[in-house]
């Protein structure tokens, strides 16, 4: 194998996360899963699979019908599926951080991430905001940005997992100033895209309507845009929300970036729900993940859609290509 594995991270134990990974990575050698052995085994037998879970090596290439290869990290209490364990929160915790550190030292081409629970693990005593929030913790980068593609569908976030009403104190030119950067290096860099063209949307309704409906486009949102088109950045806007996902304008542009979470996600999970993946902008590595949640209610029944898990791995390939 000339190039380096995936590495996949199985998610909350009790959701659909370890079924995902499984289906995944059986039989890739360039696939590995971060996980409990166990749980890998007692997952595949409820799916049908007959398989040996085997600790991954680094000159581990054989590709075979029956072999997955993990990163051991072992539950802390039982688990069963549908059912939130908070004992086994750290241990979601520690696979993330396994992996982070494993593919910050080279080990790995790029981080897939199955889907969390965000409740259980604050439930459980852990401050815990996502996914996005821990990883640039441990990368130790301060200022990370969430993007999710569907097909040419890419959205972007200024502000992520925020009550509504502390989204407008949260936007300030500095933080859009910042976010914007990290678009722009990283649709160069990892999306071989030569000089993107964004979709910049505005806060209000009507994009504040010349001032009438809120002055956040007047006095934060079209100075930076001003600042960082003088600089060669190729922006457009602020763009009302209503009519910038139009497609006929949509054609336009390269990525949009929308102010707030449900501003800009509803629109591209309508348009690509269970194929779109969630990308960390950003990050010193490639990291995608899964656009949707942990899925309880399927969890042991083997009725869950590996696509967007399958698109999320396929993205981070295409991203290591890149680069």
């Amino acid at each position: 194998m000339d190039r380096l594995p995936v590495l996949i991270t199985a998610g909350e134990p009790a959701g659909i996360g370890p079924e995902l990974a499984v289906t995944a990575a059986v039989g890739r050698a360039d696939h590995v899963v971060v996980a409990d052995p166990e749980l890998l085994a007692d997952t595949a037998q409820r799916l049908g699979r007959r398989i040996k879970v085997v600790e991954w090596r680094p000159a581990d290439n054989a590709q075979d019908d029956d072999r997955l290869r993990c990163l051991p990290v072992a539950l802390a209490d039982t688990n069963v599926p549908g059912r939130l364990n908070p004992q086994n929160a750290g241990y979601v915790l520690a696979t993330l951080k396994l992996a982070a550190e494993s593919v910050m030292r080279g080990d790995f081409a790029a981080l897939v991430t199955a889907p969390v629970h965000k409740g259980v693990i604050n439930d459980a005593g852990h401050a815990f905001s996502g996914h996005t929030e821990l990883l640039a913790a441990l990368a130790g980068v301060e200022r990370v940005v969430m993007m999710l593609v569907a097909d040419r569908l890419r959205v972007a976030l200024a502000t992520t997992h925020l009550p509504l009403r502390n989204v407008p104190d949260a936007i300030t030119r500095e933080g859009l100033r910042r976010t914007l950067a990290i678009m722009q290096r990283d649709l160069v860099d990892r999306f071989d895209l030569t000089n993107p063209r964004v979709a910049v949307l505005g806060l209000n309704p009507h994009a504040g309507e010349g001032g009438h409906l809120g002055r956040e486009e007047i006095e934060i949102i079209e100075p930076v845009i001003a600042q960082l088109r003088a600089e060669g950045m190729r922006l457009e806007g602020p763009l009302p929300a209503d009519t910038a996902f139009v497609p006929r304008h949509l054609e336009r542009f390269d990525a949009v970036l929308a102010m707030y979470h449900d501003q800009g996600l509803p629109v591209l999970k309508y348009a690509g729900f269970g194929h779109a993946v969630n990308v960390t902008l950003g990050l010193p590595f490639i990291r995608t993940s899964v656009d949707h949640g942990t899925a309880l209610d399927l969890a042991g029944t083997g009725k869950a859609d590996s696509g967007s898990l399958r698109a999320a791995i396929e993205l981070a390939r295409g991203m290591v290509s890149t680069v």
